[in-house]
């Protein structure tokens, strides 16, 4: 009995050294594996590369992951080259504009004009950032010829104007641009004034303008009382801003002419400016706009398009709006993606637990997927959307017509900004990661359970 009691006691201690042996094997190459991972902040991240660019048992997933970086960046180059495109028609349109608009243009905040004396215009007229001030007396009129008549907008400006702009660059006919001779005055006319007045470039007849009276009561028995007349005569040339709202209503004249016509003697309604090179245009009008003591206000050229401008941003706000809703229809394909991979990962997540994963970062294994498709996606999308945008601007890849001449520019216009650049990257990360939080710490409690 004592021999067999002597023999149990020796196999239970034979067994207990045998397990023990196992657990101290097992210890060991645990903490061998683990000196290959990570530190612990970096696990998720290098786990979750690892099963980006690894085979997966199911071919679908890599090619469903593969449709998600796709999707991503088409919609990302979509709204690159869409967002371009908008920022090119607002630059084209700007542009055009430079040609008749000043950099700075100071008007009276109450009533339609100012005295031209007055201390605050000097003030300004002597700043040292300035180097040409055009004085300009603007109203509506009527303008007749030849027994045809439209209302215009009178514009009497300095002989300074045309320095102050670049106005000799829009005009076409034999003419220069001129506003008086002696006692004569001509009228430098929009082109769409010309063609609906019917005066062709240059005209032989005066062509009369027609102002309300602005002081005394209307006698109806003699209405020509209660008008001012004058005329103008014909510099044989026209300007062309390709704008409807200068072309089809605009003439330009003398300020003399305009102050006899609305009855302004020294008076103006505007002082128009354009600053030396190198000015900040932003720190003058604040300034501008500090001597003017709340009488006057100073606005760049966006600020006089204002209602132009502020429909192109908000068209280009409903497009990036529109854009950023494909985009996310996109990311479900990246919840699809990460959904098939966690069921396929099953027995690894099991694994990374058994090794000392917590449940917080095998879930940040799975985010960590999911927002580097959305980064790919983003990354691609935005190196072809640049592509598109250059080929476009070198080339002239897609044409508004086929042919010449009807339109102002041949192709469409793109301008790539940094800012729209850096808004989409923003964008496309921020609706991938949001896209892919909710489903991955849904799907990985289902499949815990």
């Amino acid at each position: 009995m004592s021999d067999q009691s002597d023999k149990s006691d020796q196999s239970d201690k034979s067994d207990k050294s045998d397990k023990s042996d196992q657990s101290d094997q097992s210890d060991k190459n645990r903490k061998k594996l683990l000196t290959f991972l990570p530190s612990p902040m970096n696990f998720p991240f290098y786990i979750a590369r690892r099963y980006l660019f690894s085979k997966k048992s199911t071919h679908a997933i890599n090619i469903i992951s593969l449709i998600s970086v796709i999707g991503v960046a088409v919609a990302t180059m979509a709204l690159v080259v869409v967002l371009s495109g908008f920022n090119g028609f607002a630059d084209l349109v700007a542009n055009l504009f430079t040609n008749f608009d000043a950099q700075i243009k100071v008007e009276t905040i109450k009533g339609k004009a100012i005295p031209e004396d007055d201390p605050i215009i000097t003030r300004i007229k002597a700043l040292p950032e300035i180097k040409v001030a055009t004085a300009c007396v603007t109203d509506q009129a009527l303008a007749t010829y030849q027994g045809k008549q439209m209302m215009v907008m009178v514009k009497g400006v300095d002989d300074s104007f045309d320095s102050l702009t670049h106005i000799s660059d829009i005009l076409y006919g034999d003419g220069d641009f001129k506003l008086h001779t002696a006692n004569l005055d001509y009228g430098v006319i929009g082109i769409g004034v010309a063609q609906q007045l019917n005066t062709s470039i240059q005209w032989n007849d005066y062509l009369h303008i027609y102002a309300p009276q602005r002081e005394g009561q209307y006698d109806a028995s003699n209405p020509t009382n209660a008008f001012v007349a004058d005329s103008l005569l014909s510099p044989n040339c026209v300007f062309q801003v390709k704008q409807g709202k200068y072309d089809n209503n605009y003439i330009i004249t003398s300020i003399a002419f305009a102050r006899r016509l609305f009855n302004r003697q020294g008076e103006i309604t505007s002082l128009e400016l354009r600053l030396k090179a190198g000015k900040d245009i932003d720190k003058v009008k604040e300034q501008i706009n500090r001597i003017g003591e709340g009488k006057i206000v100073a606005k760049d050229r966006y600020e006089q398009q204002a209602d132009t401008f502020n429909i192109m941003r908000i068209e280009k706000l409903f497009a990036y709006v529109f854009l950023t809703f494909i985009l996310m229809v996109a990311c479900f394909n990246i919840i699809g993606s990460l959904s098939m991979l966690m069921i396929d990962k099953k027995h690894d997540t099991q694994t990374l637990r058994n090794l000392g994963a917590t449940d917080k970062q095998i879930i940040q294994v799975f985010l960590f997927e999911g927002r580097m498709i959305s980064a790919a996606g983003a990354i691609i999308g935005i190196a072809l959307g640049l592509l598109l945008c250059w080929l476009q601007q070198t080339y002239g890849l897609v044409r508004l017509g086929n042919q010449a001449g009807n339109f102002i520019i041949n192709a469409y216009p793109i301008s790539v900004h940094a800012t729209d650049i850096i808004g989409i990257f923003v964008t496309v990360i921020i609706v991938g990661w949001l896209s892919v939080w909710y489903p991955v710490r849904y799907m990985s409690k289902r499949i815990e359970k």
